[in-house]
């Protein structure tokens, strides 16, 4: 192994390390708990003879608990410290989770305030109908460059006619008017919850919720619901209908 080789190594080492952070600390956590309790338990025999020893030694029946902790705390000591290196291990996941959501976020963020000052330039530069049709002719690309297999569509019971979700690319059975309806009613109940999340607006398609779907969605200070749809062939050549969100959902909604 040549001079290059083992830096290679060091450094494809370090970075999967670096990214995989949480869950390596997370396993070694959980491994030192089934280890901690595994010392514990066989540790237990030894310190029940030290007991009884001292007893012995002191002519009681029963030692204070003062004395059985200074009779038996070095049975224990190697399970305790395993103990807590490993509770420090999940706490450690834990906080470096927390910062690299937070880093996300702040990304996340910046990254949709630039997206709506170029949805706005586009708006101002082209005009509001021709942005539409943009906006419709990249959903039917979504649509035209994204195959269905029959056991991917989720057969939701509200329509027959294909869609495709862009937020999670899923395909689903529905229909416009059906799809509609979903949004006035949420649109009808954001009049007095003040934002609705996407989760809410999966629910109400049939659809099941996800991880994002719990971080995003919409706001009455900033505006309702608005979904409008385009059509477009699949690559199997079937026909089916894209939903278009022309009032995108946000991240951090509930603070809009």
């Amino acid at each position: 192994m040549t001079k290059a080789d083992v830096t290679k190594f060091i450094k494809d080492t370090g970075t999967f390390m670096s990214k995989h952070t949480p869950e390596l600390l997370t396993g070694f956590g959980i491994a030192g708990m089934i280890t901690t309790t595994i010392l514990a338990v066989k540790a237990t025999p030894k310190a029940l003879a030290l007991i009884e020893k001292e007893k012995e030694r002191q002519w009681v029946d029963e030692l204070k608990p003062v004395d059985v902790v200074k009779t038996t705390w070095k049975c224990y000591l190697p399970a305790t410290i395993l103990g807590a290196a490993s509770v420090g291990c999940l706490v450690g996941s834990s906080a470096v989770s927390l910062k690299r959501n937070a880093v996300l976020a702040t990304a996340y963020k910046l990254s949709e305030t630039a997206l709506t000052e170029y949805k706005d330039k586009v708006v101002e530069t082209i005009g509001e109908k021709k942005e539409k049709l943009v906006r419709e002719a990249v959903a039917e690309d979504k649509v035209k460059q994204t195959p269905v297999k029959n056991n991917e569509v989720i057969v939701t019971g509200k329509g027959k006619t294909l869609c495709l979700e862009p937020t999670s690319m899923r395909h689903f059975e529905s229909d416009a008017e059906t799809i509609r309806r979903a949004v006035n009613e949420l649109n009808r109940r954001m009049r007095d919850e003040m934002y609705i999340s996407l989760n809410e607006f999966y629910y109400e398609l049939g659809l099941e919720g996800t991880d994002l779907g719990d971080m995003m969605g919409w706001n009455i200070n900033i505006a309702y619901i608005d979904v409008t749809f385009t059509s477009a062939l699949t690559p199997n050549d079937e026909p089916c209908l894209a939903l278009v969100y022309n009032t995108a959902p946000i991240y951090d909604f509930m603070h809009a």
